[in-house]
Order: structure tokens, then sequence, then C-alpha cells
């Protein structure tokens, strides 16, 4: 069924990877030294995952290797913006979500729980006659139709209630001809508002998900930035994309911070109805599945493009590969949509290369005019 499972330690990580020290909301792996966990606590775990949906697993996957809890909770209102997020646990929920991370040939579970209130799910549907409840749809991973996360699979979580998608990370076989499942994707609702989830994305139900090989390079840093309508990074506009402290910056959806040399990466969602563009300033890439290039065969990357620019459509998702500084150094670096009318309205945030000292060069938090900084205001459609 693919490669093996021993290194089936593969991690989830929340929606960056934090300053100084891999920060890991869920599974993390050992320290060098640490006690490994108990006989009794690994079999009983293995016993759960082996009795999860046994009819409904995409084949390859003979058991989930792991299992995690997946929130779906209201979070304070953005304006009179409703807001909703998942989260590993109900504190942590944010939009972004959580980001997950997953090696080709894993197989995991997600147990997805509905705490969104039934009059706020009420609230937000558009059409009356449909179930009221949230659900988890993924790109680009496997998974059969009991894991598809639509109302037409009867795959959904109503308030209260919970339910465990399967998703099998397929690995690449050259002699049969698959590609594999390596990539940047996203996962999102599609089931609040209308039979397409049209409100769940547009109030912050959605989150990145990235499958590794064996092999690939590995960065300090990742970042989810989800480019949306209404001229929107990760559902802000303007200021509230960039909420960094200069003198304490904390790394989160809105503060992209890096030291000077460290290897940062970005994934890229396009959600909703608009074209964009993504463009970081002062920093390139190569136009490969990871946005990184290694070896030294020259005709190889002689015919692979660099670039510091890329369109961006409604669903797509890429990633990027950037050394934070390479050649420019410490300081404020914009990262915004190129459409100038987007760029112009708001759709603009900062990567902070830090001083040595580990502070904020000076800069202006504001990317746009005041009367379009902050939050989309409210609306009935896609956000």
């Amino acid at each position: 069924m693919g490669a093996p499972r021993l290194w089936a330690v593969a991690i989830l990580a929340v929606t960056l990877v934090g300053a100084g020290a891999l920060r890991f909301g869920g599974q993390q792996a050992a320290a060098p030294g640490a006690p490994a966990a108990a006989p009794a606590a690994v079999s009983a775990e293995r016993a759960a995952l082996a009795a999860l949906a046994p009819g409904d697993r995409p084949d390859g996957c003979i058991q989930p290797d792991r299992r995690i809890q997946l929130y779906a909770v209201e979070l304070p209102k953005d304006g009179t913006q409703i807001r909703l997020g998942y989260g590993l646990t109900p504190e942590t929920a944010s939009y972004p979500g959580p980001l997950i991370e997953m090696i080709e040939g894993e197989c995991l579970a997600i147990t997805l729980h509905n705490q969104v209130p039934e009059a706020t799910l009420a609230a937000l549907r558009q059409d009356p006659s449909l179930p009221l409840g949230v659900s988890l749809h993924t790109h680009g991973v496997k998974y059969t139709p009991t894991s598809d996360g639509t109302i037409h699979t009867d795959s959904w979580v109503p308030p209260g209630g919970q339910y465990t998608y399967i998703w099998y990370a397929k690995p690449r076989n050259a002699t049969a001809g698959s590609q594999g499942s390596a990539g940047y994707w996203w996962y999102h609702d599609h089931m609040v508002g209308t039979s397409h989830g049209t409100r769940g994305l547009s109030s912050g139900l959605f989150g990145g998900l990235i499958v590794r090989r064996q092999g690939d390079v590995r960065p300090n840093r990742t970042y989810v930035t989800a480019f949306g309508d209404l001229q929107s990074i990760n559902l802000r506009r303007g200021a509230a994309t960039d909420t960094c402290d200069p003198v304490n910056p904390v790394p989160g959806p809105t503060c992209i911070v890096a030291k000077k040399g460290e290897r940062v990466e970005f994934l890229v969602i396009g959600m909703g109805n608009d074209m964009h563009t993504f463009h970081l300033h002062g920093h390139s890439w190569a136009d490969t599945r990871t946005g990184a290039l290694d070896g030294t065969n020259k005709a190889l990357v002689d015919s692979v493009p660099v670039i510091d620019n890329k369109t961006l459509g409604p669903g797509d998702t890429f990633g990027v590969q950037i050394v934070a500084g390479d050649s420019v150094g410490s300081g404020n670096w914009m990262l915004h949509c190129h459409m100038q009318f987007h760029s112009d309205q708001g759709m603009a945030t900062m990567m902070h290369v830090l001083n040595p000292d580990g502070t904020l060069a000076p800069h202006s938090a504001d990317h746009a005019p005041a009367a379009a900084a902050g939050a989309p205001a409210a609306h009935g459609g896609h956000q």
C-alpha cells in the first residue's frame, strides 16, 4: 500500500510555525531523549483508529495512522459580520483554521465537532429548506463519498454533533502513472448558508492542508494567506491585515514575521469569486511544486522560471518558499494583490524581516485609505 508507516510521525501544524521552534497544534514528534508513549496508550489508540469507518476508507488506507479532533465554533463578530472558525480545541479556533500537514502515504481520521449555535447557523442560512449543520470538505487528497463533506452525501454535522472524515494522502507511483497527493491544498465548509457552504467560507470556515513528499525541503515558518472577495486577505483589509506589535511581534494570521535567513513558506488560497495575484516585495521563488528548487542539474535549474508574482483564481492553491531577507536584509516587505484597485482598497499586508534585536523596523501600519481599512462590511453572499 505504498511506503512503510514507520515514518508516520507526520505532524499537524497550526496555521503557522512559530518563531524560534516548531509549534504544533496536534501530535508532536518527541524530542530526543523524551520518554515514549506508554504501550497501553499506544495500543488503545491503535484499536480506536482501527475501529473507525471500516467500510469508508479510500483504496490504500488500511486504517488511519493518526486521529485529530477539530471543532467548529462561533467567534466574536467582526463589526456586524458573523465569524466562525475551526480549531484543534474550541478555545483555539481561528480563521484561517489550523494548518494540517500530512506526508504521502499517510491516512488521517478527523473528527469534526459542531459547536456553532443553531441560531447562528439559521441566521446564515440562505435557503430555509436546507438543514442546519457544518462540514469538512478537502482538496487534493483521496476520500470516499462518506468523507466528501457535502449535503448530497449526508456527510455533515448537525449542531452539537460530531462526524469522522477519512483522508488519504496517496503516494506517488511512477510505474502506475500516479502523481500522488503532494501539494498545497485547502479544506473548508460545504454546508453553511447554501449547499455549497458559501456563507461558511465567507464567515471563516476554511484552512490550509499541505501534503509533503519524503525529502521535501522543510521551512522554518509557514503562513496561510487566503485571498478573497471584497479585497480581503484572511477576511481582513487594510490595517486589520497587520497587527504585529513592533516590540514583541507574535506570529499569526495577521502578523507575518521572520528572522533574516529563515526559510518562510506561504500557502496561498483563492476563495470567493475574484481573480487575484500574489506578489511579495523584495523576494522571489522558483515556479515549482514547493516554490523551492534544489540540485545541481543545470538544465533543470535553467528550465524553471523564477517569479515574484503569481495569478490566483477561485479555488486555486499553491505554495511559495523564500529565504527571508535574502540579499535585501531586514525590513518590512509588502505582500499584496497586484490588481491595482484591489491593493488600493486594502488588499495588502507586510512580511516583517526582524532586526537583529527581534524588533520590527519602523513602518506605517496602514496599507490602504482609512475608509477601506478594517474588515469588509456585512453582506449576504460571498466574501
